[in-house]
């Protein structure tokens, strides 16, 4: 009986955090809104424990801020946290072509890479609508299973908390473009297509033009 509770109660705070992720990341939860537990409860209709628990969490995946006087609220990124994300980005994806996508080796990740595939499809697609609720989650999913090519959890989990912060930094001022079908990056096939083909040198070198220029679009953000 006791097991069942806890069962329960971790089910109702990852529903809770799963949730609020996605209010963040669709910038339906502003950047540096103060909100309180109690807020949240009475919003979902659930009690403070597990609530609370999945705002810890949010706050330990970098996506929330916590005081204890004034509850929390959605972290607050600048232009240079920005440029580091996309910095830390490089770094991380060079390492898993690094250790993952070696020549004689694209065999093992041939069913991988059908998955990558779709969702780099989907991704593209609303990238090309302009649709940014579609797009953050499939492009989240496209960037999480290229990332576990490399066969490391850690790896890939780091990869996603930037890929994260990076949408939470981005979705404010994209939401200010009247028209986002210019200003989304739509490259997920070809790169795909370029691993497909071994050719992981043209896949880096898209990714590389891709960091490129989210840097140039957030110099030209207002500081």
């Amino acid at each position: 009986m006791p097991a069942s509770g806890a069962v329960t109660r971790s089910t109702l705070r990852q529903q809770i955090a799963d949730a609020l992720r996605d209010e963040v990341l669709a910038g339906r939860m502003q950047p540096g809104v103060d909100f309180t537990v109690k807020q949240i409860a009475e919003q979902y209709g659930v009690s403070a424990t597990p609530v609370r628990e999945a705002l810890v969490d949010l706050c330990a995946q970098g996506l929330l801020d916590s005081d204890q006087h004034r509850g929390f609220r959605v972290r607050v990124f600048s232009v240079e946290d920005y440029k580091g994300m996309v910095a830390a980005r490089a770094l991380v994806v060079e390492g898993i072509f690094r250790r993952a996508v070696l020549p004689g080796s694209l065999g093992a990740y041939e069913a991988a890479l059908v998955s990558v595939r779709r969702r780099g499809e989907e991704a593209a697609r609303a990238a090309r609508s302009g649709d940014l609720n579609i797009l953050v989650g499939y492009d989240l999913r496209f960037w999480r299973e290229l990332g576990a090519l490399a066969g490391n959890a850690y790896i890939s989990d780091f990869l996603h908390r930037l890929r994260m912060q990076s949408w939470v930094f981005a979705v404010p001022h994209l939401r200010g473009h009247a028209d986002l079908s210019d200003c989304l990056w739509t490259g997920h096939g070809e790169v795909v297509d370029a691993i497909g083909r071994g050719e992981f040198e043209r896949a880096q070198a898209l990714i590389a033009a891709y960091n490129d220029d989210s840097l140039a679009w957030a110099e030209r953000l207002p500081r």
